[in-house]
């Protein structure tokens, strides 16, 4: 939950003014260039606000039945006191954890779906800065841990929540000596003076790379946070 240390408790921060939303532009980013096996073939990926990134990863684009039944299903998971919710897989058990709100996990393994809420001196994550500015904050921080070996951003995007409310999303890759490589998925909103920060990490070894019928489900995870 690396962005939470990032954001001003103290203070309203100044930064650059927030581009409209209609406005896309692209980041510059290095590329990401991992070895491509026999199972991969290398594909340009372009989203909104993001860079077009040459990106190796396995292609199940089909909806085969197999895959679809592999693939969690999800339930909705509704935090009343806090405000938030967002949808989870209905097999993740829920555990407690000092400092989240709310944590789930895929059995003992290293992926989880985590939620801090914590209270910040900000109407809006846009005080704060844009997009992109609040993702260099946020690899800065990633970059800066112990455990940290490599840390690479792969997109920036926002999206409009419950009633218009900015929420900014972030994907990026990190290569560390506690579990290897992983794969990001992060949202964060600012409502109420408090900032909601959603953290999604998933397994993706080289040896094993995260396939693409469970990103699109985490994906939907990513997507569904959201203010009450």
């Amino acid at each position: 939950m690396a962005m939470a240390s990032s954001l001003p408790c103290g203070g309203s921060a100044t930064a650059p003014p927030p581009p409209p939303t209609s406005v896309r532009r692209p980041l510059k980013l290095s590329p990401i260039h991992p070895p491509v096996t026999k199972n991969e073939t290398p594909a340009v990926v372009t989203i909104s606000r993001r860079s077009s990134l040459l990106l190796p990863f396995p292609f199940f684009f089909s909806s085969s039945s197999s895959a679809a039944a592999s693939s969690p299903s999800l339930e909705p998971y509704i935090d009343p006191a806090q405000g938030f919710t967002l949808l989870r897989p209905s097999s993740w058990i829920q555990v407690e954890k000092a400092g989240a709100t709310a944590l789930f996990e895929e059995g003992k393994g290293s992926n989880s779906i985590g939620v801090v809420v914590n209270p910040v001196r900000l109407a809006s994550l846009k005080d704060f800065g844009t997009p992109e500015f609040v993702a260099d904050k946020l690899m800065r921080a990633e970059r800066k841990k112990e455990s940290t070996k490599d840390a690479e951003l792969i997109s920036v995007d926002e999206r409009l929540g419950h009633s218009g409310l900015p929420i900014y999303e972030f994907e990026y890759q990190v290569d560390s000596t506690r579990g290897g490589m992983k794969r990001i998925f992060s949202a964060a909103f600012v409502t109420s003076r408090k900032l909601y920060l959603l953290n999604i990490t998933y397994s993706d070894r080289p040896e094993n790379p995260l396939d693409n019928s469970t990103r699109l489900v985490l994906e939907q995870v990513l997507h569904s946070f959201d203010t009450l």
